[in-house]
C-alpha cells in the first residue's frame, strides 16, 4: 500500500499528529480505495492556524502584482496537469470526466481572473471638502481565513475560495471535504510550486468537529467562509461571528424552473434534464423543480421521462451521462427521497431504481427519477434531494407559477422557460433566488459575477466570486491627508 498523503502546513507536508488516516473510495467501485490521507484534528489544525498568523503580515506586504504572479504561474502548473487532475477528480468524486474537466478549467481560469484582479488592489480616491485635503480609500486583507468547501466541487470551490484570498493579500487555512480531498491538495502542492512563501496556504483534512471547529473558534482567525449544507452552514456562521469574524456560507437550494405555456417545450426538456440529472444532481444549483403550465404539462412529462430514459450511467471514467452518487449516505438518501415521493401520493414516471448489477454492482448508482403531480406540500417539492430526482408541478397560469416556485425556504437559482419578453422580465423581477435566468439551466455561473442566494440557501452577507470575492477577504480604510 502507499504512504497516506500528508496535510500542507507551513510549507511542509507532514503527517497527523494522531496518526489517524482515513481512506477515500471510488464511488464508481466502492471496493476500490483510491488514496488514503492523514486524518487531522483540532491540534494539526491550530499548529496550520498559527502558521497563516505569523506568515500573513509579509504576504500583505508583498506588492500585490507579486503576489498575482505567484496566482498565474499556479494556474499554469495546473493547465500542466489538468489531465492528471480531471482523473483525479473523477475518481475520488465520481463526476464524468467530461465533467471533471470543465470543473478543473473553471479552477484554472479562477487562478488566472485573481492574478490579474490582483494587479488593480487598491483603493479609490474621493473628492474633499477642503481644499488642502486629500480623501481616498486602501483596501487591506482581513488576516487569516478559515475555508470550509464541500466535496461536489473539490477543486473548483476550494479555488474561488482561495484565490481571491490569497490575491488580496490574507492567509488561507483550507479544510476541505473528506469524501474528496485530493484536488485541494494539489492546489496546496501547485502553490508551493508557484512559490508561495511558508505558511501562506496551509490544507488539513480532518472533520468538521475538530478541524471546521477549530477554524469557527480561534481567535486568530478573522474570517470564515462556507459552503455546504443549510443545517451545517447555520452552525458554523453562528459559531464564527460570536466573536465578530467575518463570515459567510452559501448552503442549500431547492431551485425551480418555470416552463411557461410559450415555451419551446423541446428546449425545455434539454434546459431541465441537464440542470436536473447533470453531475447526479449533486449539485446546490441543481434544478429539483419543474413548474409547468397545464398547456404544455403532458408534453413535458412524456418529455422529460424520455430523456431521463436515455441517459446512460455507469463509471465516471468511462464519461456516461450520468455517474454515481458520491457515497453510501449520499445513495441511501436519494432511495429514501424516492420512496418518500411514492408515499407521498406523486406519480412516479420513472427512475429512482438502484443500479446494481454487472459492473455496477459495487458503485452507487441510481437511474435518474422523475415524479409527476407533485404537489407544494410535499417534502419531495420542499426538501434538498441532492440527487437525481426531478419533482414536476403542474399550474394553471404565469402568476401561480411564480408563486408555487417561490413557495419554499430556499432561494439560490432559478430559471424560466418562455418566449415571452414580459413574463422574462417579470420572472426576473418577482423570483426570490439570488441567480435568476432566463431560457437557460439553473446550474453553472461565468466566474466574475457575484455568486449567492436569498433566504436560507446563504447567510445573505458576503456573496462569492468576482469582485465579490475581493469584498469578503478585504475591509476599506479611509484616509484623510492635509498637506
Amino acid at each position: 500500500m502507499p504512504e497516506p498523503k500528508q496535510n500542507y502546513v507551513n510549507g511542509e507536508w507532514v503527517a497527523a499528529e494522531s496518526g489517524d488516516t482515513v481512506d477515500v473510495t471510488n464511488p464508481a467501485d466502492n471496493t476500490e480505495v483510491v488514496n488514503t490521507y492523514h486524518y487531522g484534528g483540532e491540534s494539526d489544525a491550530e499548529a496550520a492556524v498559527e502558521a497563516a498568523s505569523a506568515a500573513q503580515d509579509a504576504w500583505a506586504d508583498m506588492p500585490a502584482p507579486d503576489r498575482g504572479a505567484i496566482l498565474r504561474e499556479t494556474g499554469a502548473i495546473l493547465e500542466e496537469r489538468k489531465e492528471e487532475l480531471t482523473e483525479l477528480l473523477t475518481r475520488e468524486e465520481g463526476k464524468p470526466l467530461s465533467s471533471a474537466s470543465g470543473e478543473v478549467q473553471r479552477a484554472i481560469d479562477i487562478f488566472y481572473y485573481y492574478a490579474e484582479k490582483a494587479m488593480d488592489f487598491g483603493g479609490t480616491v474621493k473628492g474633499a471638502s477642503g481644499g488642502r485635503t486629500s480623501v481616498s480609500t486602501r483596501k487591506e486583507p482581513v488576516g487569516v481565513a478559515g475555508l470550509i468547501t464541500p466535496w461536489n466541487y473539490p477543486i473548483a470551490i476550494p479555488a474561488w475560495k482561495m484565490a481571491p484570498a490569497l490575491a488580496t493579500g490574507n492567509a488561507v487555512v483550507l479544510k476541505p471535504a473528506t469524501q474528496a480531498p485530493g484536488p485541494a491538495l494539489e492546489l496546496a502542492k501547485a502553490l508551493d510550486e508557484a512559490g508561495a512563501p511558508d505558511g501562506i496556504v496551509n490544507v488539513v483534512v480532518g472533520s468538521g468537529s475538530s478541524v471546521g471547529t477549530t477554524l469557527t473558534d480561534s481567535e486568530d482567525v478573522d474570517a470564515v467562509s462556507f459552503t455546504g449544507s443549510t443545517q451545517v452552514g447555520l452552525q458554523v456562521y453562528d459559531a464564527a461571528t460570536d466573536d465578530t469574524k467575518r463570515a459567510q456560507a452559501e448552503m442549500g437550494g431547492k431551485n425551480p424552473t418555470i416552463v411557461t405555456d410559450s415555451a419551446d417545450v423541446d428546449q425545455a426538456v434539454d434546459i431541465v434534464g441537464v440542470g436536473a440529472f447533470g453531475v447526479t444532481g449533486q449539485a446546490c444549483t441543481a434544478t429539483s423543480r419543474a413548474i409547468v403550465h397545464t398547456d404544455v404539462y403532458d408534453e413535458f412529462v412524456a418529455g422529460i421521462t424520455e430523456y431521463a430514459e436515455s441517459l446512460d450511467i455507469g463509471p465516471g471514467l468511462d464519461d456516461p451521462g450520468m455517474g454515481p452518487h458520491v457515497n453510501e449516505g449520499e445513495f441511501e438518501s436519494t432511495l429514501d427521497y424516492v420512496d418518500i415521493a411514492k408515499t407521498e401520493g406523486a406519480t412516479h414516471e420513472f427512475g429512482g431504481d438502484r443500479v446494481d448489477e454487472g459492473d455496477l454492482s459495487d458503485g452507487y448508482f441510481v437511474t435518474p427519477a422523475v415524479f409527476s403531480d407533485v404537489t407544494p406540500d410535499m417534502r419531495l417539492f420542499q426538501e434538498e434531494v441532492f440527487g437525481p430526482v426531478l419533482a414536476v408541478t403542474e399550474v394553471e397560469d404565469f402568476d401561480e407559477a411564480i408563486e408555487v416556485a417561490n413557495d419554499t425556504e430556499y432561494g439560490l437559482s432559478a430559471s424560466v422557460v418562455t418566449d415571452d419578453l414580459a413574463e422574462a422580465h417579470e420572472f426576473i423581477d418577482r423570483t426570490e433566488s439570488g441567480v435568476a435566468k432566463v431560457n437557460e439551466k439553473t446550474t453553472g455561473l461565468e466566474l466574475h459575477v457575484p455568486f449567492g442566494g436569498y433566504k436560507q440557501s446563504s447567510t445573505n452577507t458576503f456573496r462569492e466570486q468576482g469582485d465579490a470575492a475581493i469584498d469578503f477577504f478585504t475591509q476599506t480604510k479611509t484616509v484623510y491627508m492635509n498637506h
